[in-house]
């Protein structure tokens, strides 16, 4: 899976600043800090994975101390820096969401987010998070604002994603409920739910899972 619908990757870590570090020592190439989730608990740091996709490192933000991370609440009870998540762009958020009804799937209903960069520039988007047997195996969806440049267009370059699979004990299972979702991903056999990442960088290639 070089690039059919795949977004951004979303890597999971207690303090910002320790995982950027740690990307940048397995990679060659330090994120850039990309601003706060105002109100959701949250700040981040983007780092470019080519073709309009980014690996977003993200952590509970000490500024907003008290605020549960509403997208991830696990966030804060991370005890490893791992992936969380990982999104789907889509044009039509809606018609995703209507898939997962007409199968039955539970859903969260699409809501709004936004972050403003540290040139003030404000990014916004539409999500949607279906529920899944863990969090990481089924995307969320995200359809981005009209005016918002993608994040990757100014997250540091140099890395790219060659390949995005999936673990599971019960792998057809989890490749027919994204087929459903019109997902295309890789999901093989594994002992235990894991997302495997395989990047080309400046540090050679490059597995994060």
């Amino acid at each position: 899976m070089a690039n059919n619908g795949m977004d951004h990757l979303v890597f999971g870590v207690s303090d910002l600043q320790h995982g950027i570090d740690l990307i940048e020592q397995r990679t060659g190439v330090r994120a850039r800090f990309g601003g706060r989730h105002q109100g959701r608990g949250t700040h981040n740091a983007l780092m470019g994975l080519g073709d309009r996709q980014y690996l977003e490192i993200i952590a509970p933000d000490p500024e907003q101390a008290g605020t549960l991370p509403t997208m991830f609440p696990h966030l804060a009870n991370l005890t490893e820096p791992q992936f969380i998540a990982w999104a789907v762009a889509v044009d039509d958020i809606e018609a995703i969401a209507s898939k997962a009804r007409a199968a039955h799937y539970q859903l969260r209903e699409p809501v709004n987010g936004s972050r403003m960069r540290p040139d003030g520039k404000m990014l916004t988007w539409r999500s949607l998070v279906i529920a899944a047997p863990a969090i990481l195996l089924v995307p969320f969806f995200i359809q981005w604002g009209r005016d918002t440049p993608h994040p990757s267009q100014d997250a540091p370059p140099g890395c790219k994603l060659t390949s995005l699979a999936i673990e599971h004990p019960e792998a057809d299972r989890i490749q027919a409920m994204l087929q459903t979702l019109g997902v295309d991903v890789n999901v093989v056999p594994g002992a235990h739910p894991r997302l495997r990442a395989q990047l080309q960088t400046p540090a050679g290639a490059v597995e994060i899972s």
